[in-house]
């Protein structure tokens, strides 16, 4: 039992939290890609990534692995992204600190999604059996790739109008 669910119970929350951040991720990705914000989009992106890498450490293991160390990068990556768009509301170079961050932290769910996926489903587990077969390291290597671009053009996209300091607050 975790949290008072079965554990496979569990690990279909623990996955549906990934999903939707993935899902979601990509909706506030193409947004900074378009020079959009999309708050609500964010805000959810933002709870479920972190949710996702904080459901994770719930699992039983018997030393730290990978996934607990994806894990601790992940919350570290997205305490940044979280600071630079609600304490630092992307001024200056907060701006470039959130788009890399949020992005990071995308790739780092995708990432781990692309790893489980060769675990999990038969046909690419097949191609990649250990995770370490040339297959695996191209369909890594193509998302790696794709993040890197995103960023790149997210950074010279999405400049969003800063927000005005709150007069009545000083």
């Amino acid at each position: 039992m975790i949290l008072g669910m079965s554990v496979p119970a569990f690990t279909a929350f623990h996955v549906a939290l990934s999903l939707i951040g993935l899902l979601s991720g990509v909706i506030v990705l193409l947004g900074l890609l378009n020079g959009k914000s999309l708050p609500g989009w964010t805000a959810l992106f933002l709870v479920t990534t972190i949710a996702t890498s904080a459901t994770g450490f719930l699992f039983q293991s018997p030393s730290v692995d990978p996934a607990r160390i994806v894990g601790v990068i992940s919350l570290i990556v997205l305490a940044g992204a979280v600071a630079a768009l609600y304490i630092y509301h992307l001024r200056g170079a907060w701006r470039s600190v959130y788009i890399s961050t949020a992005i990071l932290a995308l790739y780092l769910n995708a990432f781990v999604g692309v790893a489980q996926a060769f675990q999990k489903i038969p046909f690419l587990h097949a191609l990649a059996p250990l995770g370490s077969e040339r297959p695996f390291l191209v369909a890594q290597s193509i998302v790696l790739v794709l993040f890197v671009l995103a960023a790149v053009f997210s950074l010279k996209r999405f400049h969003p109008i800063p927000v005005a300091p709150d007069p009545v607050a000083r």
